[in-house]
């Protein structure tokens, strides 16, 4: 695993890193088998709510240990101005929302 900005932060990175990738694992297992899935979630957004408050069980108290000791660093090296130039030049924009892709198991016009 790689270090983190700080040597006192790279322990706190490594057992976020660990923790997220346990959690994201699971997070994604289940696009593996779709159908399953929908099966199981007939409301997509339900099972995103249970691993969103799933990581924050796990994975939320460590996040901001990591977090508050990297914005630390970042300020002791005096970075922040640069930073802040960055986020003014290029800034953060708002996602699109996510495509509503139709299921695939209704009938074609071709199967008639």
């Amino acid at each position: 695993m790689a270090h983190s900005l700080s040597p006192e932060c790279t322990p706190l990175k490594h057992a976020y890193d660990s923790c997220f990738n346990a959690w994201f694992a699971g997070y994604l297992e289940p696009t593996l088998t779709v159908h399953e899935q929908r099966e199981k979630d007939k409301n997509p957004r339900d099972y995103q709510k249970r691993k969103a408050e799933e990581f924050q069980q796990n994975c939320g108290k460590v996040w901001e240990s990591y977090r508050e000791c990297v914005q630390k660093a970042i300020k002791n090296k005096g970075l922040t101005e640069v930073l802040d130039q960055a986020r003014e030049e290029n800034p953060l924009r708002e996602p699109p929302p996510p495509l509503d892709i139709p299921s695939h198991g209704g009938s074609s016009q071709n199967s008639k």
